[in-house]
């Protein structure tokens, strides 16, 4: 019994330790346990991780919106994902939303944001049965999911 109770405490203590060092970093960051939610997540929304950046961009958090469009073609998902305001989700987002929140999807292909770089009229798709990701005609009507991006200072 005395192991589990200091166990508990060391608990704690890493998670007050891992509160001071991601709200140095992130600026806007809290731990709840061993999940790290950051301040401004609305109600409704989904906590999907955090983004490297590459190229000198920005790290920053994703946040899965809720709700979805079904049967739609890649343009008329991007116009919904903005009327809500959101953004469809890039590879590399589609990748962590699939590592994180996979529950959040129905085993469905579903648009991202990226558009094939040799072709035009092709955007990238991530099928979240299994996690594949290929590019189909964006004339095509499949499922899209939001995201929105809280940049860490």
């Amino acid at each position: 019994m005395l192991l589990n109770i200091r166990g508990m405490e060391i608990q704690v203590k890493e998670d007050q330790v891992a509160n001071i060092v991601l709200q140095h970093f992130t600026g806007n960051a809290l731990t709840n346990g061993h999940e790290f939610v950051p301040r401004g997540i609305k109600e409704g929304e989904q906590y999907a991780g955090i983004i490297l950046g590459k190229n000198g961009e920005q790290n920053y958090h994703l946040i899965l919106l809720s709700g979805e469009i079904e049967d739609a073609n890649w343009q008329k998902s991007t116009d919904w994902a903005k009327s809500i305001g959101g953004e469809l989700p890039t590879r590399r987002e589609q990748a962590l939303l699939y590592a994180n929140l996979k529950e959040q999807f129905k085993d469905k292909w579903y648009w991202s944001c990226e558009q094939h770089a040799a072709d035009p009229d092709f955007a990238w798709m991530q099928f979240f049965g299994y996690g594949n990701q290929l590019d189909f005609p964006k004339s095509n009507d499949y499922r899209a999911r939001a995201v929105r991006r809280l940049i860490i200072q």
